[in-house]
Formats: C-alpha cells, sequence, structure tokens
C-alpha cells in the first residue's frame, strides 16, 4: 500500500521560500508519476507541478512555473516542491500524490494522497 506524508508547510511573508517535502511508502518513483496539487478555501483542488518516472519530464502549472520546481530524491524516497517568490494567492493546502503506471503527469489522475499540509503567504 502506498503512502505519502508531507511536511514543510507553515506560514511566510510574501517573497519568501518554502520546501515541501513527501515521503513515499509503498510507491517507487520509477513506477509513479509523482505531483503536487493544491486546494485554496472554496476553490477546487489544482495540479501545479508532476514529475515522470526517471525525472526527465515535468509539468507546472501557469501559476507557479518559474516559481516553483519539483524535484525526487529516489535514495530517500522523497518528493519536493521549492517554491519561491511565494504570494498570498500561492495560500493553500498542499497535498502530494501518486498515480500508478501507465500515468501522465499532464494532468496527473492520482491514485494515492497525501494528508495535505497549510501553506500560508501574509502579505
Amino acid at each position: 500500500q502506498v503512502q505519502l506524508v508531507e511536511s514543510g508547510g507553515g506560514s511566510v511573508e510574501a517573497g519568501g521560500s518554502l520546501r515541501l517535502s513527501c515521503a513515499a511508502s509503498g510507491a517507487t518513483f520509477s513506477n509513479h508519476c509523482m505531483g503536487w496539487f493544491r486546494q485554496a478555501p472554496g476553490k477546487e483542488r489544482e495540479g501545479i507541478a508532476a514529475i515522470a518516472p526517471g525525472g526527465r519530464y515535468t509539468y507546472y502549472a501557469d501559476s507557479v512555473k518559474g516559481r516553483f520546481t519539483i524535484s525526487q530524491d529516489n535514495a530517500k524516497n522523497t518528493l519536493y516542491l521549492q517554491m519561491n517568490s511565494l504570494k498570498p494567492d500561492d495560500t493553500a493546502i498542499y497535498y502530494c500524490a501518486a498515480e500508478s503506471l501507465p500515468c501522465s503527469i499532464a494532468p496527473l489522475r492520482p491514485d494515492y494522497w497525501g494528508q495535505g499540509t497549510q501553506v500560508t503567504v501574509s502579505s
């Protein structure tokens, strides 16, 4: 069974940075597409970044392109989301997600979800 556990959320001022981590157990990055979603209050959950098995291909939503970077450490079985130049509009619960093979990163259609971590950006 795949389990995903996020960490690294918190409160930051606009312009600041945070790095989210997602520890994956029961899944290998070679067998899953991985990604990050977020859900702001009153809004639908949106996919913001994804990475294909092997890490060669990535996807970013326009809203985060150029500011966020998705990466993975195969040795640690951990997925990351580096978030720079944060804006108040980035305030949301951030979820780690995985899709089993065959999978797509645009869009990612998760089979597994983490519990979420809160990110709050103040102006």
